[in-house]
């Protein structure tokens, strides 16, 4: 599919505070694109907004928050008068055994990667029907592959998938696009958040090649810039990751296999891991829950 050009485009960008969401705001900017950035760190938002080379604004929203959603909606169309590309982004981590999980973080993972995903469509897609836009959904491997010690993770991955798949099929007619991102570890706070954990260092540092690599995060956007150019259904972060859609039906069996291995192997390092969200995106959510609560 031939590239759509960005120059003068409006794109909303979810979590873009820092990660895959700074980089590419800074990138869908650089490329003429006007960006809406939208997170919970609103004094991180500003800065990321006042570097970017095109004309933007930041919106401080819960994207679980159905009501803020719709408001940042209504302001963005406001403000830059449409809107053409939705990327929902958002996302946060947590790992550990499940039945030793802290059940408010699992649910956490869950509201926040998928419910957040659809309350962002819902408010966005009135606009992106008037446009004839482009929702691109961030999912991640987990959404192809399970894997032991991330059970809320992949759940809320590969929720969305489904979710955007069955989104394509009823508003194509509308001459909305929608899009799912897959990528694999990248170089980001969450990983590296993730990492802080010996286990869940060591069992990825066990995954077979190319897997258990760390990804730059320049090129991995590189390539969801690419795919919001074209407006694609997949756009694989990793080149290997599309060879991985075919052979997605074999894993659960053998990573059930290797995974029972690897599991009685780190059983006596399990006691006391931590449980909460990894990661200072993981971090900055966890305060914003705190602050309402109070």
């Amino acid at each position: 599919m031939s590239r759509v050009s960005l120059e003068g485009q409006v794109a909303v960008v979810t979590g873009a505070a820092r990660g895959v969401g700074e980089l590419l705001a800074r990138k869908l900017s650089a490329r003429g694109a006007k960006v809406a950035l939208v997170g919970l760190e609103e004094e991180a938002l500003k800065e990321v907004s006042s570097r970017l080379h095109s004309d933007s604004a930041h919106w401080y929203a819960d994207v679980t928050d159905h009501e803020a959603m719709s408001r940042v909606a209504q302001e963005v169309k406001a403000r830059f008068g449409k809107v053409d590309i939705v990327v929902a982004n958002a996302g946060v981590a947590t790992g550990g055994p499940f039945v030793e999980s802290d059940p408010q973080a699992w649910r956490r993972v869950i509201e926040v990667n998928l419910i957040g995903s659809a309350v962002t469509a819902r408010a966005f897609l009135p606009v992106l029907i008037e446009s004839r836009g482009y929702l691109l959904q961030v999912a991640s491997l987990a959404a192809i592959t399970p894997a032991p010690m991330m059970t809320a993770y992949c759940a809320s991955k590969s929720g969305v998938e489904a979710y955007a798949h069955s989104l394509r099929a009823e508003v194509g007619y509308q001459g909305v696009r929608v899009g799912v991102a897959y990528l694999s570890w990248t170089d980001t706070d969450m990983v590296r958040g993730a990492d802080q954990d010996d286990v869940m260092r060591e069992l990825r540092q066990r995954l077979t090649w190319p897997a258990n690599k760390t990804y730059p995060l320049g090129p991995t956007v590189d390539r969801l810039v690419a795919g919001i150019e074209r407006r694609s259904a997949h756009v694989y972060g990793q080149w290997w990751l599309r060879g991985m859609q075919g052979v997605r039906g074999y894993l659960p069996a053998l990573i059930g296999a290797v995974g029972q291995r690897e599991m009685k192997r780190f059983a006596p390092r399990l006691q006391g891991m931590r449980s909460g969200l990894v990661g200072a995106g993981g971090a900055a959510d966890e305060a914003a829950q705190t602050t309402l609560r109070n």
